[in-house]
């Protein structure tokens, strides 16, 4: 503690640390000229930082160096069900672990506030369309999930620092947006920003507040959990001024679309974003959500706003009392953090974006980043003329159209956290319903809001009758479409396509449209407004000019689009009479309000041998299922269990969606006795390893380039085991291997990792026997990942990549060279014809923290070795 620079916060019974007075002292004048992100960060370093590392510290902020690691210590952790149930069973087997060391289990625990809201178990399986949808899907929630529930409720008083906002409630951002995030904590007497790591890729939707919020793994996650700070070096921070003003009858999705394509061109992958200018201060906290939330789309690590006016009136809005809205403004004021106290701020470089240069967008059919403006439908080859009259035809003869929309979901907190773009979906179904025109009936409707507060207001208004008529009634309050929990597709439907073979699309208004991500049979996603989803229920196909084609005559008029598009006066005026603090209120004091829980019985879990779901980890058994203890790493002789292009996806590594019996791990799931309706999804079954394993690279889509049959690269869970030269399917190559402890090594492309914080897509290559992960670059969170389970990342050098080196999966690989932070090694490629080939790579171990947990086997390993050191 650096108590020279705490003073009283004036007008407050607090004290603050007076970052401003510890920065100037280095370098007169120098905290006016820094960006807000380094002004959060110094002030966290003179708060908590060694006093003799301080100053260098402040200084790798002053001076923009990145020569120093410093750490950050997050105010708290939030949580999903998935990712923090595993880390929680992670924690659970640590404290096994550490019990059968002689050590004292009780004492593993959250150091850091840990927030879990279970949001990501719930698949529509029941559509907007049927008035019970909400209570069906919830039983079948429960059901499915009694033992990853049953886990999770002993957790809650089991471990301390553990807080759990039950199923049925909301999805984690947007509860941290509109309750959890204080915007300044106020602890011990102190008052200080807000900061938090989430176990999401999309945690930085906070960042819209002026908090930084940033995605991380599971694995990082539990390190920040456990106490320890993320070590970090300063960050690139991009300024990116917003100019100008939205076009009338464009959303906050149009921007944020358009802003992806932008901010992916410009490569911020990585950076640290911070919004700036006349347009950014035009934008509401609805709006501001939507952009950070998208964040990992276009790449960044955090996508910042400053804390303004627009800050004060969200606070109120959303019921927060008043004196934390009063400290908010008071300290944002005093430390610089007001937008005002920003304009001095310098940044080593400046994007400029005009926001009247949107028009209505859409993005797909496979990424997030590939912006499609409803106008150019046509000349894209999405809307073609021919093609719609032959879907038309094919729909009169009681036949699903080529094309076909199959979902449509209003879901994800990106869209349903802004209010706006929730009423501009509801006006547009109420003229649709006034006109008579209906969805078509092959079309899996569903509203997903991700806060129970989207209801009141919608009723308020007058609006969620007219949703209910058009089949988007509510189906959750829970992260679903979006997170390729869409659930079953009427079966006939489903039959069809296949049959057919027929090109079946999902609209969502979501943030994510990987291939094979949304639905199975789903072979592509388009990302939209909410309205647009709703227009496009309508229309039933994207074969169809959303812009010019005809939705329905009535009364021999023709109606299109513009037809039914609200005015931006009729949204907001509803949007300021309808969204009010009491309804906040209503939703979220009872929520907080859990009352006293059942106390666990021991500081050990009672695992159930026969689960699927929950299962003792296995990273400290010395035999058994897995490649950790039983073959320690060489990094020599290792065989490629995949050659992949790029843009590898964690959803590639490790799907999320529905468990099909054709797979590795449905039929595993059957052996098991469960029944082929409850398989649920890959990502609900990630604290039991033995499923999750079977989950790896189970990606339908998934190109391994290795997987060639009959001299073309065949798509699916595919790999060839080497020296046999056989192509199976994945998990049988995985299992071949492990049987005869091969040491593994992957090959592939630029952007490896990209996608969601998902640690199970490092885990199950880890188990496979993966020792070594070499690519064209790493995504940010996925690097992290790999790292914590003892997988080492290694970079080819520019210019170079597995085709200029002729790589085709036949070869035997080394590395060789010490280990230390970025170092050069080398990768040593012994050919199937004896010849070999050198190849100097850089080690992706960018920090000497990185290189002790990779030492160690990983984040657990390193935390038990050091607990049982100290607690000796």
């Amino acid at each position: 503690m650096n108590t020279a620079f705490r003073k009283p916060l004036p007008g407050a019974a607090l004290d603050y640390y007076d970052t401003r007075a510890a920065v100037d002292a280095i370098a007169p004048g120098a905290y006016d000229t820094l960006p807000y992100t380094s002004r959060v960060l110094a002030e966290q370093l003179v708060r908590r930082c060694d006093p003799a590392a301080l100053t260098d510290s402040l200084k790798q902020l002053i001076e923009r160096k990145r020569d120093l690691d410093f750490p950050w210590y997050p105010a708290r952790v939030v949580c999903h069900d998935i990712l923090g149930q595993t880390a929680l069973v992670d924690l659970a087997g640590l404290r096994d672990a550490i019990a059968d060391q002689g050590g004292d289990p009780s004492l593993v625990n959250p150091v850091v506030p840990t927030q879990l809201i279970v949001d990501h178990s719930l698949a529509v399986e029941c559509g907007g369309f049927d008035p019970e949808a909400f209570e069906k899907n919830r039983a079948i929630e429960d059901r499915r999930n009694e033992d990853r529930f049953h886990f999770i409720n002993w957790t809650r008083t089991a471990f301390k620092n553990v807080d759990v906002i039950p199923a049925g409630n909301g999805i984690m951002h947007q509860i941290n947006l509109e309750k959890m995030s204080p915007v300044i904590q106020a602890r011990d007497g102190v008052a200080f920003p807000d900061t938090c790591v989430g176990t999401d890729s999309h945690t930085p939707h906070v960042d819209a507040l002026g908090v930084i919020a940033i995605g991380v793994g599971g694995l990082e996650a539990e390190t920040v959990m456990l106490g320890h700070p993320s070590m970090m070096r300063l960050p690139d921070i991009v300024g990116v001024k917003l100019t100008g003003q939205r076009k009338p009858g464009i959303t906050a999705t149009d921007i944020v679309l358009a802003l992806t394509e932008f901010l992916r061109k410009e490569r911020v992958v990585g950076a640290y974003v911070e919004f700036f200018g006349e347009g950014a201060d035009s934008l509401s906290i609805g709006d501001r959500a939507t952009i950070s939330n998208m964040c990992p789309e276009y790449g960044a690590t955090a996508a910042m706003f400053y804390i303004d006016q627009q800050t004060i009136d969200y606070l109120k809005l959303t019921g927060r009392e008043p004196e934390q809205v009063a400290l908010v403004e008071n300290y944002a004021k005093l430390t610089g953090l007001w937008a005002e106290s920003l304009k001095t701020a310098q940044y080593e470089r400046v994007l400029e974006f005009d926001l009247s240069s949107v028009v209505r967008n859409m993005a797909g059919p496979s990424n997030p980043h590939k912006r499609l403006p409803t106008s150019a439908l046509q000349e894209r080859g999405i809307a073609d003329e021919a093609k719609l009259a032959a879907a038309r035809a094919e729909e009169a003869q009681g036949l699903l159209p080529d094309g076909a929309v199959v979902i449509a979901a209003i879901t994800s907190c990106t869209n349903t956290s802004n209010p706006r773009n929730v009423v501009a979906a509801a006006l547009l179904a109420k003229k649709a319903n006034a006109l008579g025109l209906v969805r078509k009936p092959w079309v899996k409707t569903s509203f997903a809001p991700g806060s129970k507060v989207a209801k009141l207001y919608l009723e308020e208004a007058g609006l969620l009758p007219e949703l209910e008529k058009l089949g988007f009634g509510i189906v959750a309050y829970a992260c679903t479409t979006c997170n390729g929990m869409s659930g079953a597709l009427d079966p006939k439907i489903q039959q069809e396509i296949i049959d057919r073979d027929l090109y079946a699309t999902a609209v969502l208004s979501g943030n994510r449209n990987f291939d094979g991500r949304i639905h199975p049979y789903a072979k592509q996603a388009f990302l939209a407004s909410p309205p647009l989803v709703v227009a496009y229920a309508i229309a039933g196909t994207v074969r169809f000019d959303i812009e010019q084609d005809v939705l329905a005559v009535v009364d021999g008029k023709e109606i299109r689009l513009k037809d039914l598009w609200p005015s931006d006066e009729e949204i907001d005026a509803i949007v300021a009479a309808a969204v009010k603090p009491e309804q906040f209120k209503q939703i979220y004091i009872p929520m907080f309000d859990l009352g006293e829980a059942e106390q666990a019985e021991s500081p050990l879990y009672n695992w159930r041998p026969m689960s699927t779901y929950i299962r003792r980890p296995p990273y400290w058994d010395t035999e058994g299922v897995g490649a950790l203890a039983a073959n320690p790493r060489t990094l020599k002789g290792m065989r490629p269990l995949a050659v992949l292009p790029d843009n590898i996806t964690t959803d590639h590594l490790s799907p999320s969606n529905a468990i099909l019996a054709s797979s590795a791990a449905g039929e595993y799931l059957a052996k098991m006795g469960l029944p082929e309706e409850d398989f649920n999804s890959y990502a609900t079954h990630r604290g039991d390893h033995l499923t999750a394993m079977r989950a790896t690279f189970a990606n339908p889509q998934l190109v391994n380039e290795m997987a060639v049959v009959d001299g073309q690269v065949k798509k699916g869970s595919l790999a060839r085991v080497e020296p046999d030269g056989k192509v199976l399917r994945m998990w049988e190559a995985i299992e071949t291997y492990m049987n005869r402890k091969q040491p593994l090594i992957i090959v592939a492309g630029a952007d490896y990792g990209q996608g969601s914080s998902r640690d199970w897509a490092a885990k199950g290559v880890r188990l496979a026997g993966v020792e070594v992960i070499v690519a064209e670059g790493f995504e940010r969170i996925h690097r992290t990942n790999l790292i914590g389970m003892g997988v080492l990342p290694v970079e080819f050098k520019p210019g170079v990549t597995r085709l200029t080196l002729g790589l085709d999966g036949t070869e035997t690989y080394d590395i060789q060279g010490e280990l230390s932070p970025r170092c050069d090694l080398t990768l040593v490629i012994h050919r199937k014809n004896g010849e070999t080939t050198e190849a100097q790579v850089t080690c992706r171990l960018d920090t000497a923290a990185e290189v002790r947990v990779y030492q160690a086997g990983g984040v657990l390993q390193r935390f038990a070795q050091d607990f049982l050191e100290s607690n000796a």
